[in-house]
């Protein structure tokens, strides 16, 4: 069966972070939505995105047997109902989409091909990522989600008699090739997964529940609460609560970040710091590109939000609820503005634009850090933006 997770409008209700992603190849939890479904359907599945991501993540534009919407977070039965859906059926909760047979091409009329569809209301609850928020709200319960499917069968390395745990070994689960010494571990809360050549470094204090993934490294004296995230090939150190970093992004040093989300290709300088509460304890408003304005997140709690291949120099604070684009370059004394579009440099006295030609140049030197090639439709992913947002 050919099955397409598509972006639908939560591609553009999840901006900054699927400027340069579709939404399944957002990471919550361990795994990235994508992987998750693959998982749980026991197949792989197909991409549908915007027109401009198209070559890089290859998206399925024509008809498929079946498409599920991307932002939704799959269980074991809301898996099993979908693949039980019979043609002309559309499956929802709530007036959200879940699942579509069969799913038109992408310049279908959707209006058109789906008349008379029967729709069927999924009797159990659903998680969705609707806003970036969800991914750092719904990050507990998809690492326990995501421990039992990578664990299931495996024996986990043992953890070296220099460090403490506190908590069951069976909430503890450690892949082959890593190093972790001398720090505490706490599973009473949640559980702990420690990914393929990882590296926790001496005096670190972890409380799940945690993700350290592939070739990821927790740096001297870190200081982390769960429900955390460290994406592959990401460097972290300070204090991280709540917290998800998708992967191949730096927070090096000390500071804190909390309720916050970061995509791939970031940079927080040392002493960076997020609020991440009020200080009246009053409801976070956040920046949305799709209504073009702050809007209420539902949110006590919320830090920062920032798109793929943003950086900020030290000392940068950042306020509640701050969103940054893509390839900004934050710096300046005091508090930035709570949004900083794509393609800034500066901060609190002003922004100015950031040339694609420089952006370019630094995105080919970090990339090559970490051995990743920038290639020409990564260019061409950033020029749009540039010139379109």
């Amino acid at each position: 069966m050919n099955i397409v997770l598509f972006d639908g409008i939560g591609h553009k209700n999840l901006l900054p972070l699927t400027f340069t992603r579709p939404v399944a190849h957002l990471r919550v939890g361990i795994l990235t939505i994508e992987e998750k479904w693959n998982y749980y359907l026991n197949q792989s599945c197909n991409i549908r995105t915007k027109d401009y991501l198209q070559v890089k993540f290859k998206s399925a534009d024509d008809a498929q047997d079946l498409g599920i919407n991307a932002t939704v977070l799959p269980t074991f039965d809301l898996a099993e109902t979908i693949l039980d859906l019979k043609d002309n059926q559309i499956l929802m909760k709530k007036g959200q989409v879940i699942a579509i047979k069969p799913m038109p091409k992408a310049d279908a009329n959707l209006e058109k091909e789906l008349k008379g569809a029967l729709v069927l209301e999924y009797d159990l609850d659903v998680n969705f990522i609707n806003r970036p928020w969800d991914i750092f709200l719904q990050n507990g319960l998809e690492i326990e989600k995501d421990f039992s499917i990578l664990t299931e069968g495996k024996t986990s390395a043992e953890l070296h008699e220099s460090n403490i745990l506190i908590g069951d070994e069976e909430h503890l689960f450690i892949e082959e090739g890593t190093q972790i010494y001398a720090s505490t571990l706490n599973t009473l809360e949640g559980p702990i997964y420690i990914g393929k050549n990882a590296e926790i470094m001496e005096g670190s204090m972890i409380r799940g529940s945690f993700a350290l993934c592939e070739n990821a490294t927790v740096k001297m004296g870190a200081k982390i609460y769960g429900p955390t995230t460290i994406g592959p090939h990401s460097k972290v150190g300070g204090e991280i609560g709540n917290s998800v970093i998708i992967g191949y992004s730096n927070k090096g040093h000390d500071g804190y970040l909390g309720n916050s989300v970061l995509g791939e290709w970031c940079n927080l300088g040392a002493d960076t710091n997020t609020s991440n509460l009020k200080n009246n304890y009053s409801e976070v408003k956040v920046w949305s590109y799709n209504e073009n304005d702050y809007i209420e997140s539902g949110q006590q709690f919320c830090g920062l939000i920032m798109g793929d291949h943003s950086k900020s120099s030290i000392n940068t604070m950042f306020n509640t609820g701050t969103v940054v684009g893509v390839c900004a370059n934050v710096f300046d004394g005091g508090f930035p503005p709570k949004h900083i579009p794509s393609f800034s440099w500066g901060g609190k006295e002003n922004l100015e634009d950031f040339r694609l030609d420089k952006a370019f140049e630094v995105a080919e030197k970090v990339m090559a850090r970490r051995k990743v090639a920038f290639t020409e439709e990564d260019k061409n992913i950033l020029t749009f933006i540039k010139e379109n947002f």
